[in-house]
């Protein structure tokens, strides 16, 4: 599988572990940096990680920061894109059976490596169990959808859920 891979600063030495561990594993990793601890802006690595999973440069995404919240937001704002702040293995199973997770959010200060690689492991492992999860999934799109047409912003908003 090609994963594509992005972190912060804070984040830098967990996706080095989380590289190394997918090539040990046989997959093909695109690294988007950063390439150091030095201080960096992570909304647009996590942009390109993002982008990279949505084209299909990439099978599945992986980004990491201090905590993984920034990250994951931000991965989140590329349509298409449905990124799982996980931060353990049975958050990460549900973030692929019910949600079709396409990239994986975790916090190197939260997570240690050896708990982080067997996250890594299950999301990628797993598949979306699609039925009614399908149909919600469907749902969100759609709500993303509307929010890039500005005739549609606001959606369902006066309809009875």
């Amino acid at each position: 599988m090609k994963v594509a891979l992005g972190s912060d600063h804070a984040g830098f030495g967990l996706k080095g572990r989380v590289a190394e561990h997918l090539k040990a594993g046989g997959h093909e990793v695109v690294d988007f940096g950063t390439h150091s601890r030095a201080s960096v802006d992570y909304p647009w690595v996590c942009a390109e990680v993002g982008r990279a999973v949505v084209s299909g440069r990439a099978e599945a995404g992986v980004v990491v920061g201090g905590s993984g919240q920034g990250e994951q937001i931000a991965a989140n704002k590329v349509r298409g894109v449905r990124a799982a702040l996980c931060q353990n293995e049975f958050t990460a199973r549900l973030a692929r059976l019910h949600n079709d997770a396409n990239v994986l959010a975790l916090g190197e200060r939260i997570v240690a490596a050896e708990f982080a690689l067997g996250i890594v492991d299950e999301f990628l492992a797993t598949g979306f169990e699609g039925e009614r999860h399908a149909r919600r999934v469907g749902q969100i799109h759609e709500i993303e959808e509307d929010e890039c047409d500005p005739g549609k912003q606001g959606g369902r908003q006066g309809e009875e859920l």
